[in-house]
């Protein structure tokens, strides 16, 4: 008998969304699309909500390389008065780590939003993407 695994979204508060997917990259287009739908909500310019999408496609992809089969990735979206961050979580597999702030795949981060940053702790990594929201 197999299973089908769906997508969980929980509306913590007003200001707080989280979604968690399987950590595979078929269900990134999940995060992809909450991710524009939300900024859409805030009324992103269309430039930004791509920004915006492309940046947490490749967050994903940067903690899809140190999960382990079978983990999970944890995206909570979290609008502020000035800004919305985007913190994404997966286990880590082994000593995996996330690459150097270094890499490419940092200032491809960097440039898509106004702060990134990232730790990696008691088995999990998380990155945070910052994006101030539009002004009216």
């Amino acid at each position: 008998m197999s299973q089908i695994l769906q997508p969980a979204a929980t509306a913590l508060t007003d200001n707080v969304v989280a979604v968690t997917v399987p950590a595979d990259g078929g269900w990134l287009g999940v995060l992809r699309t909450a991710t524009a739908g939300l900024a859409a909500r805030l009324r992103f310019a269309g430039d930004k909500i791509e920004d915006l999408r492309i940046a947490v496609d490749e967050a994903c992809a940067m903690l899809l390389v140190i999960a382990p089969p079978g983990g999970q990735l944890h995206c909570r979206f979290e609008i502020g008065d000035t800004e919305l961050t985007v913190a994404i979580s997966a286990p880590v597999n082994g000593k995996k780590k996330l690459p150097e702030n270094s890499a490419f795949a940092w200032k491809v981060l960097s440039g898509l939003t106004s702060r990134v940053d990232a730790e990696q702790s008691d088995g999990r990594a998380t990155i945070r993407l910052v994006t101030e929201l539009p002004t009216s």
